[in-house]
């Protein structure tokens, strides 16, 4: 065997041995599973699942009132049937309503805008769950116990696992800091309200 320069001793020979079976041999799949087993994955209950596909439409709809404002309003050619349950929601929030809408505040379209971009990554998180992960009948973390299939979960590992999280975690800070925003900005409309009134 032939040794680096100023390596004190001669390398010793390899072992030729096969220890590894042919990649479509079962023993292969049993490898390949043993070894997964210690390794990471990304595992959302479907509990969190179902909330993501209940809640994206919802976003969805309450993204079109506001971005085809003034038409989705209640007068507006394209306020019924779609965006009737609206004319009273925007008698109650002041954002949603026509008098945001005249004084031209940009706080519903600003926040609408961050929903369409938040929503995006939220279908792009369950298409990497759907398209990628596997389904498992382990208890999900987080679901409740005895739930029968909404604590299943799925898992998702490797890159594709590492992206979905990252992509969801990133949605949810911007859920929370929206609502947080959101209830603030509540707060102020509600002191307006209180002095003009």
């Amino acid at each position: 065997m032939v040794s680096t320069r100023g390596h004190p001793q001669e390398f010793s020979e390899p072992d030729l041995t096969p220890t590894r079976a042919s990649p479509n041999s079962k023993m292969a799949t049993a490898a390949t599973a043993t070894s997964r087993k210690g390794q990471w994955a990304h595992t959302p209950s479907n509990l969190t699942i179902g909330w993501l596909l209940i809640s994206l439409p919802l976003v969805t709809w309450d993204a079109g009132y506001c971005m085809l404002r003034p038409y989705s309003m209640p007068g507006g050619s394209l306020h019924w049937p779609i965006w009737a349950p609206y004319e009273l929601y925007g008698k109650v929030d002041y954002i949603y309503g026509w008098k945001a809408f005249n004084e031209h505040n940009g706080f519903t379209n600003a926040q609408t805008f961050l929903n369409i971009i938040e929503s995006a990554m939220y279908v792009y998180y369950l298409y990497i769950v759907f398209a990628y992960g596997r389904q498992s009948t382990a208890q999900g973390r987080g679901a409740p116990k005895n739930a029968g299939f909404l604590s299943q979960q799925r898992w998702v590992d490797g890159q594709k696992g590492a992206i979905a999280l990252l992509v969801g975690y990133a949605a949810a800070v911007m859920t929370v800091s929206k609502t947080v925003l959101y209830c603030k900005s509540s707060k102020e409309v509600k002191q307006t309200l209180a002095y003009t009134f």
